[in-house]
């Protein structure tokens, strides 16, 4: 199939994995890089523009259209698929030549910061909308979406993988995401309790005054191969879940086992059907089992080193990857036009 896919295309997205998981399932995929658009440069017009009037700036999203209709003309795609185009506008989207039209929605779509009043009144005339929140399956029906599919993020080999098995980690506890608010204050926490042993990486972490007066170790993201390297200084990697996306998995929970971590994780169904508690993975409720969790690791680094490589397995081998997906999409496609 031919699929003109739109979305961003930095090193690392989980956008461009997708793109590259369609090319590996043996589509030909041409893609429209929407960055501009939904990450603008941090200060520039676009970005402030999209603080102050909560919406992104027109001019940006017309330049993108023309070029999406320019590739649309001299490629003649037979399915238009758009990586959370929320902020673009819906009715060029699928006025775009091609017998299908495919939303994916990575992130919960009842919360108001993944949509748009357009895209909501547009949402039942896509072909199929792609969510990875199971929840949101029955409430996308509901809205009156034509077709719902239901697939779990995935991780991309290109950038997660065991990149230095065997070398004794320099933390034993670390994060590596977006710095939220109800994750600040058990960072924070952690920080204290377990100093220059703790690492914090991602979006944001710099900005917490509260954690410049401990000795953990605490730095900006990292991305593409570059976290699979973060991942194998850190014993006990945490995947920590996004409350206001109702997670009940996330990135993480895949790139974390197949870049060679040890999984730590928040307790969910979807997290325990995935992984096996404590011989695959580590799962905790409350702060004070996530401590004994990590103390465990720094009294038994063998144990946790060897559970590390068993959750690794169970990921590496579970169809787990982008291609994966990929294909899981398109049997979607095939049970929606059945």
């Amino acid at each position: 199939m031919k699929i003109l896919f739109i979305g961003d295309d930095w090193v690392g997205s989980n956008a461009r994995s997708l793109a590259d998981g369609f090319r590996q399932a043996g589509h030909e995929v041409v893609v429209i890089d929407s960055t501009s658009v939904t990450l603008p440069t941090r200060l520039s017009p676009p970005w402030v523009y999209a603080k102050f009037a909560r919406r992104r700036a027109p001019w940006t999203v017309t330049e993108l259209h023309g070029e999406i209709d320019r590739a649309a003309t001299q490629f003649r795609p037979d399915m238009v698929f758009a990586f959370k185009a929320v902020h673009l506008n819906q009715r060029r989207l699928l006025d775009i030549p091609a017998r299908l039209h495919v939303h994916y929605s990575p992130d919960d779509v009842a919360n108001p910061d993944n949509i748009s009043s357009e895209y909501l009144a547009h949402e039942p005339d896509w072909d199929l909308i792609v969510t990875t929140k199971r929840h949101n399956v029955p409430e996308l029906l509901e809205r009156g979406a034509k077709a719902v599919g239901f697939v779990r993020s995935a991780y991309d080999p290109a950038w997660h993988y065991p990149a230095a098995r065997g070398r004794t980690p320099r933390y034993l506890v670390g994060f590596i995401g977006v710095c939220r608010a109800d994750r600040r204050a058990e960072m924070v926490a952690l920080a204290r309790d377990y100093g220059d042993r703790a690492l914090v990486r991602g979006p944001g972490w710099r900005r917490v005054p509260e954690l410049r007066t401990t000795r953990a170790a605490v730095g900006g993201p990292v991305y593409g191969s570059r976290y699979s390297a973060v991942v194998a200084d850190i014993t006990a990697n945490l995947v920590l879940l996004n409350s206001d996306n109702r997670d009940t998995h996330t990135c993480r929970t895949f790139e974390v086992p197949a870049a060679g971590g040890l999984f730590v994780g928040e307790r969910t169904d979807e997290h325990a059907e995935l992984l096996r508690d404590t011989v695959e993975c580590f799962l905790f409720t409350e702060p004070a089992e996530l401590r004994e969790i990590l103390d465990w690791c720094a009294r038994h680094p063998e144990q946790a080193d060897a559970m590390a490589e068993a959750g690794y397995r169970r990921i590496a081998d579970g169809g787990h990857r982008y291609v994966d997906r990929a294909r899981e999409i398109m049997d979607a496609l095939g049970a929606a036009r059945s």
